[in-house]
């Protein structure tokens, strides 16, 4: 029987449901934390614009997307809440050992959600009831409470790869905890600032490709135009940096959390001169299956040097490192994500290039189609970060204090199944909620572009968000077509 088949028989029976579960909620919930992060921000920026030079374009797409956000908020609350309650049912014993040490980063999260979701309702109900320059400036707190969320939850799972400020007494109970080193903890500066750039650069792409759709459908006006310029702009801005932010996270990685550095790297023994691997598959003899093997880069990458010992998985104790199938999803998320966030700085740089050439967007229709792509890719980028994150740390919940096993609920196997099954049915059907509600708020301002009495007789989203509401506009007339944002 393999090393991998004996720790699995070691483990309780409700440890693989519980996992499962986890996994399904975690990756359906950080599909919307980008536009729950960063949303705002791309909103607020759009509406910036429309006030200061007075356009009107701007100041529809700001409304619009301020539309988006509130549904997005609302569907957030529900995987959200799902999610935490599933720390307490699904990881007492975590939970019950360690949340004083660092439960505050939940206590923050939660009055973050709590004043985002005032101030979304402010910002919504402003507009048209409010001067336009208080109206901006009431929903500037907006990011700002974003960031505060993101905070919360990053200083949380900061603490699990790499804990302190506690001690442990005579029998293994955390004392004399300290709240300000269990928020900062090292992990938590390289975490924080790669997560929230992440959430800025997969926004700002998932909306510009939402436009680059249309661009190359032929909506060629200047509503598509800017509502693609302006979020792919601060997008491609921010990948370069973003890129930065990795190296550097690997490099901490490499140094405060070395096992799971080696499964990212696929690395069995210590050593120094270690190849790196892109893609291929840990065997659990420690070969690498499979794979382009690139002599000596891995230690170059990690201490700039090919005598740069790399720390291997065969170091600790095999109940103490990821299983191999365990390094191998690591390795491929981590790789998948890197070549991922590698083409993206292509994309951005083939922008900037003709944008500093002929101040206009690229002319190819390859780079548009590159464009609608990037939004999907930068999401599946998201999802490998937090399963490179996650399933790097095994079998730890609590980085080399706690293994999963021991946090996981006495509730029998079954009843984690039938859970998982309910949990997946009402995400299925909240998320398609979501995706259809979308699609109609689309089939509106669709109609509402081309002129449609129907759409003007529904709602307000015709006219101008501030000011008195002008006359209904006959209806256009066939093959006449008003460009988005024209009667404003």
């Amino acid at each position: 029987m393999s090393t991998a088949a004996h720790l699995l028989a070691d483990t309780p029976a409700q440890l693989l449901p519980a996992r499962e579960l986890m996994a399904f909620t975690l990756a359906s919930h950080i599909m919307l934390v980008p536009f729950g992060v960063a949303l705002p921000f791309i909103t607020l920026l759009m509406h910036h614009r429309g006030l200061r030079r007075a356009d009107p374009t701007a100041m529809l797409l700001a409304r619009r997307w301020s539309a988006v956000m509130a549904v997005q908020f609302a569907v957030g609350i529900v995987t959200g809440t799902v999610l935490s309650l599933e720390f307490g049912l699904l990881w007492p014993g975590m939970m019950g050992r360690w949340g004083d040490v660092f439960g505050l980063g939940f206590g923050v999260e939660g009055w973050a959600f709590f004043l985002e979701a005032i101030l979304i309702a402010i910002y919504l109900y402003g507009w048209r009831r409010l001067k336009p320059w208080t109206h901006f400036w009431l929903g500037v707190p907006l990011p700002l409470t974003a960031l505060m969320g993101a905070f919360g939850i990053i200083a949380a799972n900061s603490w699990m790869n790499t804990p302190q400020g506690f001690t442990l007494d005579s029998s293994g109970r955390p004392v004399d905890v300290s709240v300000q080193q269990a928020i900062f903890t090292p992990m938590f500066g390289p975490q924080y600032w790669h997560f929230v750039v992440a959430m800025f650069l997969t926004a700002g792409y998932v909306v510009a490709g939402v436009y680059a759709v249309g661009w190359l459908r032929g909506r060629r006006d200047r509503y598509h135009r800017l509502g693609f310029t302006v979020p792919f702009t601060v997008a491609a801005i921010l990948t370069p940096v973003q890129f930065v932010l990795g190296d550097n996270i690997a490099r901490q990685i490499f140094h405060k959390q070395p096992i799971k550095f080696a499964a990212a790297e696929l690395v069995w023994d210590t050593d120094t001169h270690v190849p790196e691997y892109l893609f291929g598959r840990l065997q659990e003899d420690g070969t690498v299956k499979g794979g382009l093997k690139i002599p000596q880069l891995d230690s170059i990458l990690a201490g700039f040097t090919p005598d740069t010992q790399v720390t291997g998985l065969s170091s600790v104790a095999a109940a103490d490192r990821p299983t191999a199938t365990q390094a191998t999803i690591t390795h491929w998320a981590f790789d998948i994500m890197a070549t991922i966030g590698s083409v993206l700085i292509l994309l951005a740089l083939w922008y900037a290039w003709c944008w500093w050439r002929r101040r206009d967007l690229p002319k190819s229709r390859w780079f548009f189609r590159c464009a609608a792509v990037a939004g999907v890719a930068s999401v599946i980028t998201v999802e490998c970060g937090w399963i490179t994150t996650e399933v790097g740390r095994q079998p730890w919940i609590v980085y080399q204090n706690m293994r999963v096993s021991e946090a996981v609920t006495p509730t029998g196997a079954a009843s984690l199944w039938t859970m998982f099954g309910i949990v997946v049915t009402v995400y299925v059907l909240v998320l398609g909620s979501f995706l259809a509600v979308l699609l109609k708020m689309r089939t509106r301002w669709r109609l509402a572009d081309a002129g449609s009495a129907r759409a003007q007789a529904e709602g307000p989203e015709t006219d101008t968000p501030y000011g008195p509401r002008p006359e209904p506009a006959a209806t256009a007339g066939p093959g006449e077509h008003r460009a988005p944002g024209s009667d404003l």
